[in-house]
């Protein structure tokens, strides 16, 4: 066989090969835009494939989560007691809200709290997370004696700290007579109510920031430590300059985690203080709840519920804007 024909003969061959596999690819040459639709195609069927995987959590998040904000927006443009079909109101909940006295005490004092409870609780947890790092004997033990007050129910913790700060035969005032302080009133007191649930609440939430931000320490290149330490930095300032600027996205989480939670305070006040006394304790969440399941005036209810909302959406996005700016790293 001559040189040209062995030629067409390998063409020939790869010809067939390259149809043989179209055909059992499925695909078929159309033209240079061929293989673009066909990929279009997959990536249509991909996206079709994962909506049908999560469909099933889409619909209960919409179910339990997107309906029940909705709806609550509609009862805060009503009046209704929740027993029985509620009449248009239109922003009469809104105005009364404006002229209500005991709403803008619990605004104040929901806004108290989260100024206390989240500055104190990060700047407890970050120590104590540094001091769990260390590799010492028994560290299991104390890393699971910090955790266990976030694993104990809200009941148990104020059960337990209403025997704690009791007046008259509490542990924290024995404690204080033995050492010649005066008395104090705690929960019983408008003046330290509110302080005492803050100290509740930094107990019971403090093992969860310490658990992130050990997890953030343990995950800290430790070629980056080591080469300072032959540079010649010493351990403490190894942490202020390599350490805690790494522990940015961590601190960013807490920040928004924790400030929602203390904007939503509600389990520790309803069974310690009851917003007591004389409202000194109040919260919007507790007051909230007052007004739906006490006075039974379920349009004034969710419309706090509304504005707290977009409390919430601001302070976090805010949150999040200021951390992207202040921070030298990208935090995701």
């Amino acid at each position: 066989m001559t040189t040209a024909g062995a030629a067409a003969a390998r063409d020939a061959a790869a010809s067939e090969a390259g149809g043989a596999s179209a055909f059992l690819t499925g695909h078929r040459r159309s033209g240079p835009g061929g293989g673009r639709r066909g990929r279009n195609r997959l990536r249509r069927a991909d996206h079709a494939a994962g909506w049908a995987f999560v469909s099933p959590a889409v619909f209960l998040i919409a179910l339990f989560g997107l309906v029940p904000v909705v709806w609550s927006l509609v009862l805060s443009l009503q009046q209704t007691d929740l027993t029985s079909p509620g009449t248009w109101s239109g922003g009469a909940n809104y105005r009364r809200m404006v002229h209500d006295p005991v709403f803008w005490q619990a605004a104040r004092q929901t806004l108290y709290y989260s100024v206390l409870f989240v500055p104190i609780t990060m700047a407890l947890a970050l120590p104590i997370a540094v001091l769990l790092n260390q590799k010492v004997r028994g560290m299991l033990f104390y890393r699971m004696a910090v955790f266990v007050p976030l694993v104990t129910s809200t009941v148990a913790t104020g059960v337990i700290f209403s025997w704690l700060y009791n007046p008259q035969f509490g542990v924290i005032n024995a404690a204080l007579s033995k050492v010649g302080l005066p008395q104090q009133g705690f929960f019983q007191s408008s003046s330290e109510a509110l302080p005492s649930v803050v100290g509740m609440t930094v107990w019971g939430w403090l093992g969860f920031a310490v658990i992130i931000y050990l997890s953030a320490l343990q995950h800290v290149p430790r070629e980056l430590m080591e080469a300072a330490a032959l540079d010649g930095c010493g351990r403490v300032r190894a942490f202020w300059r390599i350490e805690l600027p790494l522990l940015a996205p961590a601190s960013t989480f807490l920040l928004v985690w924790l400030t929602i939670n203390a904007l939503q305070l509600f389990d520790e006040v309803y069974v310690t203080t009851k917003g007591g006394p004389l409202h000194a304790s109040t919260v919007l969440v507790y007051y909230l709840y007052q007004q739906a399941f006490v006075d039974f005036d379920g349009g004034y209810a969710a419309a706090i519920g509304a504005v707290l909302f977009v409390v919430i959406l601001i302070v976090t996005v805010v949150q999040l804007w200021l951390s992207r700016r202040s921070s030298p790293y990208e935090v995701n």
